[in-house]
């Protein structure tokens, strides 16, 4: 006779714990999942608007690029010429002889037999018999790129069949005015912060831990309330309006967190490697171009992803500092331009923010490797 034998409680607990743990993994990486959607369909979403054409944008959804079900004509019906359209019109029997208003036409009639009529010529008396299809809109163009980043003039022919002309946007000039803004706003404060984190904590001097609080304190401080008074020294130094004047500020405004990030990862450096490069003679400038710079490089480029995004997607600063005359327009200028003068032409706004969105994908996707590395810097010790 077998003698059943209960399970150790020991063994119990353990298979409960893999069971937590593996519902707690289900749940972060669903929870993941539906985050990164609703970040990704939006993208795609503007990305496919930016190459379909007018009609195709002002008619329709960008998801009708799937295969999908729409309502096609297969015919049409020829009513008497004498139709009055301010009446009740009643349809042919073929179209099974009800009685519509013409208003009710426009909007669309379904038939008992799944067809649906609309007008295909309302001043014509001519009407559209529609029947549902697969259908996939694939027509796609780069013209819309083409008219927002150059300035020259195009035409196109408008849904009442006129043809109009439209100047272009100009976007080219506004995105090497903002590459020009945006790089040099980058590089200058990770050098200094890079300086000054190596400084902080490698190099003894006094007043050191004074100095690190003042720096850590500034992260607290609005940069709305520093505009004015720089604008006012700005005007006084005649540097007003020009790159310089933005690079400065950005410089200043991002020093604090770039400073604060670069210490926490270059004071986790092994001491061995430091003291030895001291052992050997090597000077504090020798160490940190050969040592710290090359160990620190998923830091810098952590904190490059950040004043990059910063800055290229910066309004207020550029508004300030350089003004909105067209030949100094950034794109956030060009673009806010746009979508107060263009602000039905989805199809030229479309392109517009997603010609902002390139350079930045191409920065973020480049250093993404190293930016997880980045944002843990110095949050282990031991």
């Amino acid at each position: 006779m077998a003698v059943a034998t209960a399970q150790p409680a020991p063994s119990r607990r353990a298979s409960s714990a893999k069971r937590q743990q593996l519902i707690g993994k289900i749940i972060v990486n669903v929870v993941l999942a539906i985050i990164c959607i609703a970040w990704t369909i939006p993208t795609i979403g503007l990305l496919v608007s930016s190459i379909r054409t007018r009609e195709d944008i002002a008619t329709s959804g960008w998801w009708t690029i799937l295969p999908h079900r729409e309502y096609m004509t297969t015919g049409t019906v020829q009513l008497p010429a004498d139709t009055n359209l301010r009446e009740p019109i009643t349809l042919p029997a073929e179209l099974g002889g009800g009685t519509y208003t013409a208003e009710q036409i426009t909007a669309g009639v379904t038939l008992p037999d799944g067809r649906r009529i609309t007008w295909e010529n309302r001043r014509g008396r001519l009407i559209a018999i529609q029947g549902q299809q697969w259908a996939a809109n694939t027509d796609f163009t780069l013209e819309n790129y083409q008219n927002v980043l150059s300035g020259r003039t195009y035409t196109y022919i408008a849904p009442d069949g006129s043809e109009k002309t439209e100047q272009g946007d100009d976007l080219w000039g506004a995105l090497l005015n903002s590459i020009a803004v945006t790089v040099p706003a980058t590089i200058i404060p990770i050098l200094i912060a890079a300086f000054a984190a190596y400084g902080f904590a490698w190099m003894r001097f006094p007043g050191r831990f004074v100095f690190f609080v003042m720096v850590v304190a500034m992260l607290v401080v609005p940069l709305q309330v520093a505009l004015v008074p720089i604008l006012r020294d700005y005007v006084r130094l005649d540097l007003n309006g020009t790159y310089m004047a933005v690079w400065l500020a950005h410089t200043g405004f991002g020093l604090p967190l770039a400073t604060y990030l670069l210490y926490n990862y270059i004071s986790q450096l092994p001491r061995d490697i430091l003291e030895s490069a001291f052992i050997d003679g090597a000077s504090h400038f020798t160490i940190f171009t050969r040592l710290i710079l090359p160990l620190s490089v998923p830091a810098l480029a952590s904190f490059a992803i950040f004043q990059f995004l910063w800055v290229w997607n910066d309004y207020l600063v550029a508004l300030v500092f350089i003004g909105n005359q067209p030949n100094v327009q950034v794109l956030t200028m060009r673009l806010a331009d746009m979508t107060g003068s263009r602000g039905q032409d989805w199809h030229v706004l479309t392109a517009g923010a997603f010609v902002t969105m390139l350079i930045p994908l191409i920065i973020f996707f480049s250093l993404q490797r190293y930016f997880v590395r980045g944002l843990l810097a110095g949050s282990v010790k031991g």
